[in-house]
């Protein structure tokens, strides 16, 4: 116990946001020192991993056939143990500062749906990256303290966070979920419905990283008045030459709908499922929106027209999971409730 006590002076604690689209980790005082791609490009022909996070998204669409560009992660979830490993231990030597003896407590947010098999393989690979110990963190309740709600009250608070590979929705109360529903459609479904729409529509192939940019610059849930029209550029499917077109907000509205509406179902089940004296404080309360999706242009106008409820932004909504997290793994006594098995 003393020397686990004497360990615990020297390690550098950190909590993650291990996602889909992007791993985020929070050291202790310091605040987030990490937000990079969740990629991994390795040689096909050897193994061998050759760049990691941002380095390895260029290499996205444009790989050679010798070499691969990874998302180790799928839906919220590993995907791909050994590239997930190999992912978590670049990230945590990259932000370790003191000596590599001294292993590190780390707080991991996970998708609420994360079945069993799937936490053990992200305690796993976290402790074989080089972690001392691992604690769990439900992703919408480590977004709800991010966001600053108050996760002990006896009032109840709704929460729905918009990752990379899923969307959290969550009532939360006195450190708990009274409901919890994760559906995987999130960031990535948004740029695989848009790509899917230009290729059928348009006859336009574009890849990834365009989509999502395409998705970021331009694209909306709910008109945004005047309709502003821009360019994109990509390949001619038939003939493969290089080709510009032109599109409005309107288009990509039209492009990203299913999934868009697929989110906005989640919310309504969630709201048709919270016990009525529930209710009455969400109703008066609203929703708050973290998340990467969360900064969808016109989503909380969207699902304020559809509710009838108030819609918040948090204040950061790419760090609210990490920053969670990291407030748990500052104060674990008092947020010893939230971890889960």
């Amino acid at each position: 116990m003393l020397i686990r006590k004497l360990f615990g002076l020297f390690s550098e604690d950190m909590a993650m946001d291990l996602g889909t689209a992007n791993t985020l980790i929070f050291k202790k005082n310091q605040g987030v020192v990490l937000n990079e791609p969740s990629v991994v490009a390795i040689n096909n022909e050897t193994g061998q991993v050759l760049a990691v996070g941002k380095e390895a998204k260029d290499y996205l669409g444009r790989t050679p056939p010798r070499i691969s560009a990874i998302r180790p992660m799928k839906d919220g979830v590993i995907a791909d143990f050994e590239i997930t490993r190999e992912m978590i231990k670049y990230f945590l030597f990259k932000v370790r500062e003191k000596s590599r003896f001294f292993r590190p407590n780390l707080v991991i947010g996970v998708p609420s749906g994360i079945t069993m098999v799937e936490k053990r393989a992200v305690v796993e690979s976290a402790l074989e990256a080089g972690a001392r110990d691992v604690y769990l963190i439900e992703e919408p309740m480590a977004a709800a303290i991010g966001a600053g709600m108050p996760v002990q009250s006896t009032r109840a608070n709704m929460i729905v966070d918009i990752g990379g590979g899923t969307t959290e929705v969550a009532i939360i109360i006195l450190f708990s979920t009274a409901y919890s529903e994760s559906i995987r459609v999130a960031g990535d479904e948004l740029n695989e419905s848009l790509m899917y729409f230009l290729q059928k529509k348009f006859h336009l192939q574009v890849g990834e990283n365009t989509a999502e940019q395409i998705k970021i610059d331009f694209g909306s849930a709910y008109p945004q008045g005047k309709a502003i029209p821009f360019q994109i550029s990509g390949k001619e499917v038939f003939s493969g030459i290089p080709r510009t077109i032109q599109l409005t907000d309107k288009d990509l509205r039209e492009g990203m709908a299913e999934p868009i509406w697929a989110i906005v179902d989640a919310v309504k089940r969630a709201l048709e499922k919270t016990p009525p004296d529930l209710s009455g404080d969400i109703s008066q309360q609203g929703m708050t929106l973290a998340g990467g999706g969360a900064l969808l242009k016109g989503l909380d106008k969207l699902l304020e027209r559809e509710t009838g409820l108030t819609v918040h932004i948090a204040e950061d909504p790419l760090t609210s999971v990490v920053m969670g997290a990291g407030k748990a793994l500052m104060d674990t006594d008092y947020y010893s409730k939230v971890f889960i098995n």
